[in-house]
């Protein structure tokens, strides 16, 4: 009985968490993909449920000559979202700290190369550790097309 008991626990854990990823890749197709325009999408959806204080990273390849934006949005439930771009010797080459915590980044690049994507979600001031807050936080690449 307790096995069939953690059994059905265990699956509505999974249940929860796939329910759970798949409201963040609506969120991600409905509201981040916006932020593109007039840029075309990438076709990729990046998103993942982070609590305050996580943070997470994305390698992605750019190619030469190619103009990109880069945008990263948050649930509403969430307080700002840092994004940095770096080099792969972690040299960063932006922030939206410095842009008012600005949604996307627009940017071309010279040679082809691997840049890390690293997103933070900042605490809440008025939270405690018994309630800080979860949602989901999208990073989408869109193109330039002439």
């Amino acid at each position: 009985m307790k096995t069939l008991i953690s059994l059905i626990v265990f699956g509505v854990l999974l249940t929860s968490a796939s329910v759970s990823q798949a409201q963040c890749k609506n969120f991600a197709k409905k509201v981040c993909k916006l932020e593109l325009t007039p840029y075309i999408h990438d076709g990729n959806f990046n998103a993942a449920i982070l609590t305050e204080g996580e943070d997470a990273e994305l390698f992605k390849t750019f190619y030469a000559g190619q103009e990109y934006r880069i945008a990263v949005c948050g649930s509403e439930t969430l307080a700002k979202v840092e994004f940095k771009v770096m080099d792969v010797e972690r040299r960063v080459l932006f922030t939206n700290v410095s842009k008012n915590f600005a949604p996307s980044w627009d940017f071309k690049v010279e040679a082809t190369q691997q840049l890390i994507i690293s997103v933070v979600v900042h605490n809440n001031p008025n939270s405690t550790p018994d309630n800080m807050s979860s949602g989901c936080v999208s990073i989408m690449f869109g193109l330039k097309t002439d």
